[in-house]
């Protein structure tokens, strides 16, 4: 009886010693996609992240890129629920949008590729993603250290000025509307040359022209 009791003993003291410990997991409150700067951790997540920002780049009229260090995860998600329809956020590290725009008209903004970057990719409502983004810094007091770093649109680069300045300017929809109504052009054949799926601002211009002198 003694023997047993002190095996049940030296059984529970080893058992004591040898069960797991469980620690917390200490977890990030940055809002950044794929990782602390954009990134992907694996060789096949890298490659399936440029083929993602290479599809984003192709529906886009314009990038717009700006500070992505110091956001909060609530504040990336009130951000994002801010943005217009056809736009979308997201952190790339700076190699991987290298390799995206390789080939691309975006190339020239290579030269933005430095340090921590957030992107919007803008399928068309340019004007409706610059005033959710200046809100977001006035909001939660960033207005000084998170300007608008520049943008793109069909190959040329902008500086913050001049993203401000295009972000201004009526939308493809609106401007198409004003040559139809300054040129009397039949409505039905601008909203088609309009719809185009990923259509440009210029080639939605050109197209347009071309439909009115048909007429």
């Amino acid at each position: 009886m003694k023997q047993s009791l002190i095996l049940l003993g030296l059984v529970a003291t080893t058992t004591a010693f040898t069960s797991p410990v469980s620690h917390p997991v200490a977890t990030s409150n940055t809002a950044l996609f794929g990782g602390a700067r954009g990134g992907a951790t694996t060789l096949e997540g890298k490659k399936a992240r440029v083929a993602t920002v290479k599809e984003l780049l192709d529906k886009s009229e314009m990038v717009i890129t700006v500070p992505a260090s110091g956001i909060t995860v609530p504040q990336s998600q009130s951000l994002r629920r801010s943005l217009p329809e056809g736009t979308t956020m997201m952190v790339v590290k700076n190699k991987l949008m290298s390799r995206a725009i390789e080939g691309t008209t975006y190339e020239p903004i290579g030269e933005m590729l430095k340090g921590a970057n957030m992107w919007f990719f803008i399928e068309e409502d340019i004007g409706g993603t610059v005033k959710s983004w200046n809100s977001f810094v006035k909001d939660n007091g960033k207005k000084e250290t998170h300007t608008i770093l520049g943008g793109n649109i069909e190959g040329t680069n902008y500086d913050s000025k001049g993203v401000e300045a295009i972000s201004k300017l009526p939308s493809k929809l609106e401007l198409i509307a004003q040559i139809a109504g300054s040129i009397n052009a039949v409505p039905t054949k601008l909203a088609r040359v309009v719809k185009a799926p990923g259509m440009k601002v210029a080639r939605a211009i050109k197209l347009a022209g071309e439909e009115v002198n048909k007429e």
